[in-house]
């Protein structure tokens, strides 16, 4: 703030009021003072909690020795990092960035470079859906089905459709001699939590087997543990092509990746792309940190359980309710889809204590940490529970 109290920010972000200064686990303070539940995670991104020791020891030993010295020279720990990333995918090869949005505009040129570099189709064009997310960059947004995100950036570059989501016509409806790849979202996470369904990804990658397509899966939210596996490809038996990471991979702290098969790397020879912040050597040891203890600890597995858990009881408790529509999602990615816009509701899940965040305007999103203790998991549902019930109620008239 200046000293007139007017912040020097661009207003890019709608807040909301509260200041948080303190984590430490699954539990968040403000500048009051307040404790939270913390049921968002920074949108799937403090995976291991907040100020996780597994995550600090490695920066401090890091910040000790070497901080960046630029991908002109060899930085062990993107091997060690992108070796561990390999050795549990079905990918081949990993290029290290900063954020997803870069990581999906890695995963785009490489797909348009793949198609005119080596198979000489002068294919780019890319087929994503209706209420995904990619990103804001130029391209990812572009590539972002929602209107919303595209409003005063014109002109937009060239080269992205759009299919319905979960309906396979509609993808073969749009694949032409210009399409050399397609674009999903396992869980459409900012489109409300929707999950792909296991029969449309089957036959999605047939399509693409058929037409000679690039399968890019955005594992951006989805990835490192989130839904109960490692990757959200792994419950649907495909493997893309390309996948791209972000959010969790860190644990915190920024980094971002894209993945893709071996028969891709010639796409991208020396020269053709690059990221001056991409895998430093203080990021990749997060990243190794974040990942080597999300696997060690079967955290994935965790999540899994904890996310079955967290249904049944959402559903159990929330049976009836007028304001509750349907409860979705895999792991610990969930939605509570709502008859109303849940901005109000969330605001007073947050007086009492707890945090989440939206997925679209009539959706509350829960992502925690896949460490959250079972009690505070516990608390935190009893809040948004309570506070649903509570509504439901006044609207009612009981």
């Amino acid at each position: 703030m200046t000293e007139q109290g007017k912040s020097s920010l661009f207003p890019t972000y709608s807040r909301y009021p509260i200041t948080l200064v303190k984590g430490e686990g699954s539990r968040l303070w403000d500048d009051t003072g307040k404790e939270y539940i913390d049921m968002m995670s920074g949108i799937a991104v403090a995976a291991l909690g907040h100020a996780p020791k597994e995550i600090k020891e490695k920066l401090i030993e890091q910040l000790d020795q070497l901080w960046h010295v630029g991908n002109l020279f060899h930085i062990p720990n993107q091997e060690k990092l992108a070796g561990l990333l390999t050795a549990n995918s079905c990918a081949d090869n990993v290029f290290f960035c900063s954020t997803g949005a870069e990581a999906n505009e890695g995963a785009i040129k490489l797909a348009r470079r793949y198609s005119q570099k080596i198979l000489n189709n002068g294919r780019y064009e890319i087929i994503t859906f209706n209420m995904s997310f990619h990103g804001r960059t130029l391209a990812t947004l572009t590539a972002t089905g929602q209107d919303k995100v595209k409003e005063g950036f014109l002109p937009l570059p060239e080269g992205f459709v759009y299919a319905n989501y979960n309906d396979i016509e509609s993808v073969r409806s749009l694949v032409n001699e210009r399409t050399c790849a397609v674009m999903l979202e396992f869980v459409q996470g900012e489109g409300g939590v929707l999950p792909a369904d296991p029969e449309f990804v089957k036959q999605l990658a047939a399509l693409c087997k058929e037409h000679n397509l690039l399968l890019i899966a955005d594992e951006i939210q989805t990835g490192v543990g989130r839904t109960g596996k490692l990757f959200a490809y792994e419950h649907y038996g495909v493997e893309p092509d390309i996948f791209t990471l972000a959010k969790g991979l860190g644990g915190g702290f920024p980094i971002g990746a894209m993945l893709g098969k071996g028969y891709l790397a010639e796409a991208f020879n020396a020269g053709s792309h690059g990221s001056t912040f991409g895998g430093t050597p203080i990021a990749t040891a997060a990243g190794h940190a974040a990942l080597s203890t999300i696997i060690s600890n079967q955290l994935p597995e965790r999540a899994a359980q904890l996310g079955e858990y967290t249904v049944k009881k959402l559903e159990s408790a929330l049976a009836g309710n007028p304001l509750v529509k349907s409860i979705r999602g895999i792991g610990l990615l969930i939605g509570i889809e709502l008859t109303q816009p849940a901005s109000e509701i969330i605001s007073e899940i947050h007086k009492q204590g707890v945090l989440v965040i939206p997925a679209g305007p009539n959706v509350i999103r829960l992502v925690p940490a896949l460490t959250i203790p079972q009690a505070d998991l516990d608390q935190a549902l009893d809040v948004v529970c309570g506070v649903l019930s509570q509504k439901a109620s006044t609207i009612s008239g009981v």
